[in-house]
């Protein structure tokens, strides 16, 4: 199975879900995550899963031609998780699911304070992974 996750900047909520179901699922799903206008992992989203025990740190911002020809061909489910801004859509015959997630990043104030609105958006995606994974097991072809 082959999951994307996808936001604008590849930098905060699709970095941190591609963390987490990477960790959940484990090596048996293929997981990537993409950006429309990919920037930066933000150092914040590589802190909030470290604290949970998922290094990030050797991820990188990219978009969907980023990605292998093979697995964006293969991909089984396509996951946004724009909440305020579009969504990237990708062409794909993939399951759309959408799961909107305020962006933790850009809204300021102290490190402390950006930390948590990290940790809040983690928790909330590893949430909706686990419910999600919980009530419909993913559909295996």
């Amino acid at each position: 199975m082959k999951i994307l996750f996808m936001c604008v900047a590849n930098s905060a909520r699709s970095q941190v879900a591609e963390g987490l179901a990477r960790s959940i699922f484990g090596p048996d799903v293929e997981i990537e995550s993409a950006g429309s206008k990919p920037s930066y992992v933000n150092p914040f989203a590589v802190r909030a899963l470290k604290e949970i025990g998922i290094d990030i740190s050797h991820h990188r911002s990219k978009s969907v031609n980023d990605l292998s020809p093979e697995f964006v061909a293969g991909i089984d489910y396509v996951i946004t998780l724009c909440a305020e801004e579009v969504c990237p859509v990708i062409i794909s015959k993939a399951k759309k699911l959408h799961w909107p997630h305020s962006d933790p990043a850009g809204k300021g104030g102290s490190d402390e304070e950006q930390l948590q609105r990290f940790r809040e958006a983690r928790d909330s995606i590893q949430a909706k992974l686990v419910e999600y994974i919980g009530l419909h097991r993913f559909d295996r072809h």
